[in-house]
């Protein structure tokens, strides 16, 4: 992130080195004199967790209808169906080619070190701690690692796992994709990870994404096989086996019992909440905490536990936590109704500790008394001090990393597998181009969440300069959401043509205004236009969800309830070439975009003719371009839309703008350089074929390498 937010001060400086500003600084501000709207820069994060806040309202209203077990029983079926179809489809099970790395011996018990493959080349590292004295085969339970970059070689998790084994319970303990020895990006000069463990999941999930799953499938999978595991070792009753994790070891343990039936209990921890308070608190959290369409689909945390209901299990909450301790306590008691219709009430559980995200002892104790109660090993339940094991006697592998001690595959690997072959079904499915171009509008539409407005309201006008050469008229213009967006219309001082320009950027209307050239030069020469910020952007950004670790919780909201940022601003957009019409009768539109709102612009004019003209200033060529670089730029991942490979990629509606005029100015890659020709060709040759096919062979151009001081002018050629 330093590197790209170095690289950006050295562009902006080259700009006004190369350019400096001559022309009048405008004041463009607007929510400045509006108090009322002080919490404008948030409206993005709003907007989009409002459409889930209104999910969530619907599930519930649903459940409170339900009166009967049969009723709770046809809801379990009708909520299974929707997590497999939400997370898989799962792979087929292959050999899991398991080998023991390594042994230490204990006075007590002993500890294998073991590598699975829970998919051919992925390999799974970890460590399963065997009780000696055992009567007949034991109850075992499966340990899922919260984010720690050691995993359960961390010491509150051996704490947990070495008190179980000590009681006599195998404990199988595996890392997680992404953490300890399973790091997905190493740093080739130290062999260690470039990132930590919530970064990489969130890495590597946004391309899942992309894909239109999460990679919380990839961590269930690693769980399933687990037990798979678990079950083949002779020491292990595969009637009793249990799961639980803290944290992000929560998530995959609410996730992995709810799909896995072999599992008899489950103990979250620090993980269930209600995500109504999640949203309107923390927000999302990393990408595999998050299911594609979840609240979409009308679910929420509590229905991993009625899922698997009448099965035991065990809800592990702190009150200082940034999982709601409310939001806990009410998934619980919504949780007790389908245990209670099962006439089971004793078998759903909850303790809480009066202290901060963590394992406490009171919970510790009730994890092990459930454990004990319900995998039938009566016991000492209380917490014992215990001889932890240093990080490094815990390697599986010699090196502490498998991507150097096995040649295996990465969640990149397995994704570009899932992309590549997307892409192929996408070039099938062209060689019918009217058909696949009438089914990519429909899924764009649908995976974008994408609404054409039908109502615009009224805008405000909030004031007025008058310049030399140009009238600047300031105004709010109703979004989509409960916000203005902040717009300024500039108007020649001769203004006796009809040609209208509405340009806006993802450095916001301000930065255009007072700093780049383009807006006051279109106005010399005779356009009017009109500067605007979309959601997330300027006076209504960046808000306190936004940035690398808090940007991308707006994604995940949008992906938790099927819509996307990008649809959002195609609405606004719209919104905005309503209001230029009302203001110039009888226009004709270009729209200019530059940067990441060009997906806006995109969308907008995919879903309206009203935009007759079409420049888009550093717009990524191709969804493809993030999806085969293992190191792509994450600025381009919240302008995306989740699930496109599905069905389409950028050059898809690309495409759908023949035969109208279309200009790309410096297209990047996934990487957000400067695209070559090669992959110009390679990834746009589809829409020049279109073009082609309407005659409009010239309406589609693409400008390179331009240098910043030539936009403007190549633009009034272009738009001649």
């Amino acid at each position: 992130m330093t590197n790209t937010l170095n690289k950006f001060l050295v562009y902006i400086t080259l700009f006004l080195i190369s350019f400096p500003v001559t022309f009048a600084q405008d004041d463009v501000s607007l929510f400045n004199y509006w108090k009322y709207y002080s919490d404008a820069e948030n409206a993005l994060y709003k907007t989009e967790s409002g459409m889930v806040l209104d999910q969530l309202s619907k599930r519930k209203q649903e459940i409170q209808k339900i009166s009967s077990l049969e009723e709770w029983q046809d809801r379990q079926e009708v909520v299974k169906e929707k997590l497999l179809k939400i997370i898989g489809p799962f792979p087929s099970k292959t050999p899991l080619n398991a080998k023991i790395t390594g042994k230490i011996k204990r006075p007590d018990f002993r500890v294998e070190k073991v590598v699975f493959e829970s998919m051919p080349g992925f390999y799974v590292t970890a460590a399963i701690f065997i009780p000696n004295k055992r009567k007949g085969k034991a109850p075992a339970i499966l340990f899922a690692s919260g984010h720690t970059e050691s995993s359960f070689r961390y010491k509150p998790y051996q704490q947990i796992i070495i008190n179980l084994v000590k009681k006599g319970f195998v404990v199988l303990a595996i890392d997680p994709v992404g953490q300890s020895e399973r790091s997905q990006y190493l740093d080739p000069a130290t062999g260690k990870p470039l990132y930590g463990s919530v970064a990489e999941h969130c890495y590597f999930g946004n391309q899942c994404f992309l894909s239109g799953y999460s990679p919380a499938k990839y961590f269930i999978w690693d769980g399933i096989r687990a037990i798979d595991y678990l079950i083949s070792r002779k020491e292990v009753d595969p009637e009793r086996i249990g799961i639980t994790g803290h944290s992000g070891g929560g998530t995959q343990t609410a996730y992995i019992a709810a799909i896995d039936d072999r599992i008899l209990a489950a103990v979250p921890e620090c993980f269930i909440t209600d995500l109504n308070y999640l949203i309107k608190s923390n927000g999302p959290q990393d990408a595999e905490q998050n299911l594609s369409g979840f609240t979409q689909a009308g679910l929420n945390h509590a229905d991993f536990i009625e899922v698997r209901a009448p099965k035991p299990t065990l809800i592990l909450s702190v009150t200082r936590d940034f999982f709601s301790i409310q939001g806990a306590r009410e998934t619980y008691a919504e949780s007790k109704m389908i245990y209670k219709a099962y006439g089971k009430d004793d078998y759903i559980q909850m303790s809480e500790s009066d202290t901060i995200h963590g394992t406490p002892l009171k919970n510790r104790e009730a994890r092990y008394a459930f454990f004990q109660k319900f995998l039938d090993l009566p016991g000492d339940p209380k917490d014992h001090k215990v001889q932890f094991f240093s990080e490094q006697e815990l390697w599986v592998t010699e090196t502490g990393q498998l991507a150097t001690s096995f040649i295996g595959k990465t969640v990149f690997d397995l994704n570009k597998d899932v992309a590549t072959k997307q892409l192929s079904e996408i070039k099938i499915s062209r060689k019918n181009e009217s058909a696949h171009l009438n089914e990519v509008r429909t899924d764009a539409k649908m995976l974008s969440g994408f609404k054409y407005p039908e109502k615009y309201g009224t805008s405000i006008f909030s004031g007025k300069y008058i310049n030399p050469d140009y009238e600047l008229e300031k105004y709010l213009i109703p979004g989509s959401g409960d916000y203005y967006l902040p717009a300024v219309l500039y108007k020649p001082a001769k203004n006796d043509t009809k040609k209208l320009i509405i340009l806006f950027s993802d450095k916001g209307k301000e930065w255009i205004a007072n700093n780049s050239p383009l807006a006051h030069s279109l106005v010399k020469q005779g356009y009017s236009v009109l500067l605007f910020d979309l959601p997330g952007i300027g006076e209504l950004g960046p808000g306190y969800m936004h940035g690398y670790d808090a940007y991308f919780p707006v994604w995940y909201t949008s992906i938790l309830a099927g819509t996307s940022i990008s649809g959002l601003w195609a609405e606004d957009i719209l919104r905005a070439v309503h209001f230029a019409k009302s203001r110039i009768p009888g226009s004709q539109i270009t729209g200019i975009s530059d940067g990441n709102t060009s997906t806006g612009l995109l969308l907008a004019s995919v879903f309206s003719t009203e935009i007759s003209k079409i420049i888009m200033i550093k717009p990524l060529i191709g969804y493809e371009q993030i999806l085969t670089n293992i190191f792509y730029d994450e600025k381009l991942i919240p302008s995306s839309i989740a699930g496109a490979l599905n069905s389409f990629d950028l050059p898809d509606l690309y495409a759908l703008l023949a035969p109208r005029k279309t200009l790309l100015v410096n297209p990047v890659n996934g990487t957000d350089k400067p695209a070559t020709k090669k992959e110009i060709d390679a990834s746009l040759s589809f829409v020049t074929k279109i073009y082609t096919g309407y005659n409009a062979q010239n309406g589609f151009n693409i400008i390179t390498d331009l240098e910043i001081s030539k936009i403007s002018n190549n633009i009034f050629d272009w738009l001649k």
